[in-house]
């Protein structure tokens, strides 16, 4: 294909290791050429993932260069796949694109089609973006609470790692449906940004942790959606209700998990993983669609900031370093 070159955010890898990254004027040929579907990129979103790839840490970025972007939504330019055609508006999240294929810091992105959706009534590609990864793990994880039977009606359900993308985007759609949602943030400072999202009670990181460890505590919630993991999960397991859940979605605060199998004994809780990544295309229609039904805009839009291309690096030492709040969305063509 003929056109003019395009912006993206190169990261490179020198000699001795060290990780660089800027933005490099590539031709539609640079693309992986065993992608089927060529898009023009509209937004991408940054996300924690997205920072391990721009400083290259956690082995998640295979090959050098490399252009991350674990999101992006755009308009398909060329398919040779039946299902998509040129026009069409769609989103791409997860299949570990901006790890091991290029991914969405780009004007330009050439990718499979399995690993699309279209973009779904209602919903531009900003708004998709503004939801991106964080909020349909979001959506994924209260599907999965509601499926394991927690109910509505007020029910305390609790939020970690509150004041992150997935946290903050949790907090709204919960507190939307009925529930009643309890925020745990490190942040002070952040109360009543948690406040305006919809939770009715904020819970400093350190009101959880502290005191002494007990196998079981008293019975506290309902639900849980965990972003943070390690030891902030095995505490939550601790005070969950009988019959509720806890939803897995994050490691920010460790992978390890050290517990014992009393709550679940005694308490029959549920602890579900929840895969954002590759999971079922008829899955990501659905919450899609729920997305675009129940999180309501006004909400999801004070969650989000915007930048261009241009500071994405620098924004991606702030997501790892936690300062960074709610969702950012990236203009690729700014």
């Amino acid at each position: 294909m003929q056109m003019s070159k395009f912006n993206a955010l190169m990261v490179t890898r020198a000699e001795d290791k060290s990780i660089n990254r800027k933005i490099e004027k590539l031709n539609i040929d640079d693309l992986p050429a065993d992608g089927d579907v060529l898009i023009s990129v509209k937004y991408s979103t940054l996300n924690y993932k997205d920072g391990m790839c721009l400083q290259g840490i956690g082995g998640l970025v295979r090959e050098y260069p490399h252009i991350p972007g674990i999101d992006f939504a755009g308009e398909v330019v060329e398919s040779a796949d039946q299902r998509y055609a040129p026009g069409d508006k769609v989103v791409l999240t997860g299949w570990r694109v901006g790890e091991i294929w290029w991914g969405g810091f780009s004007q330009f992105a050439r990718v499979k089609a399995d690993w699309l959706v279209p973009l779904v009534d209602g919903m531009s590609c900003f708004d998709a973006m503004a939801i991106g990864t964080a909020g349909l793990t979001a959506m994924l994880s209260v599907m999965s609470l509601e499926k394991f039977g927690i109910r509505k009606d007020g029910a305390e359900v609790l939020v970690t790692g509150a004041s992150g993308g997935v946290g903050s985007i949790a907090v709204v759609l919960l507190s939307e449906m009925g529930y009643s949602v309890s925020a745990i943030t490190g942040k002070p400072e952040q109360a009543e940004y948690l406040r305006s999202l919809g939770a009715t009670q904020i819970i400093a990181r350190g009101d959880i942790m502290d005191g002494e460890k007990k196998p079981i505590q008293s019975a506290k919630w309902a639900g849980c959606v965990d972003s943070v993991g390690g030891d902030m999960l095995a505490r939550v397991l601790t005070q969950m209700k009988p019959l509720s859940a806890v939803t897995v979605v994050g490691n920010a605060g460790g992978n390890d998990l050290s517990l014992n199998i009393i709550p679940f004994m005694l308490r029959g809780i549920g602890m579900i993983g929840v895969d954002s990544a590759s999971c079922a295309f008829d899955t990501r229609i659905e919450a899609w669609k729920r997305l675009a039904r129940d999180l309501p805009k006004p909400a999801l839009e004070s969650a989000t900031s915007v930048i261009g291309l241009a500071d994405v690096a620098a924004a991606g030492e702030d997501i790892l370093a936690g300062q960074v709040r709610g969702r950012i969305v990236v203009d690729v063509n700014r």
